[in-house]
């Protein structure tokens, strides 16, 4: 499988974006997809993900301003941000948790910038 990020861009603080993950291949044996940011020197870390059956999760932090969703359709999942702030700046990454038999294996996009002005 392979994963598309985009969206990313430059924005001042208080103003939104929306992230696309685009994922090609057998959509189907997708368990989850995950975003992940990373600040250089930074761990990424997890912002948000949405599994197969629909279950979504959002790190605190950004909780009533970022939401997950996705349309099965397209194999996309979206990651739309609002009142974005300067903090929010990093390079933000797409993961996919894909079946491959009783286990799974994890599939990475190649990441999109986002960068918040104050």
């Amino acid at each position: 499988v392979q994963l598309q990020a985009s969206g990313g861009g430059l924005v001042q603080a208080g103003e939104s974006l929306r992230l696309s993950c685009a994922a090609s291949g057998s959509g189907d044996r997708i368990n989850a997809i995950h975003w992940y940011r990373q600040v250089l020197g930074q761990q990424r870390e997890l912002v948000a993900f949405i599994t197969s059956g629909g279950t979504t999760h959002v790190r605190d932090s950004v909780k009533g301003r970022f939401t997950i969703s996705r349309d099965n359709a397209k194999n996309t999942v979206y990651l739309q941000m609002n009142s974005l702030k300067p903090d929010d700046t990093a390079v933000y990454y797409c993961k996919a948790e894909y079946a491959i038999g009783s286990y799974y294996k994890d599939y990475w996009g190649q990441g999109t910038q986002v960068t918040v002005s104050s």
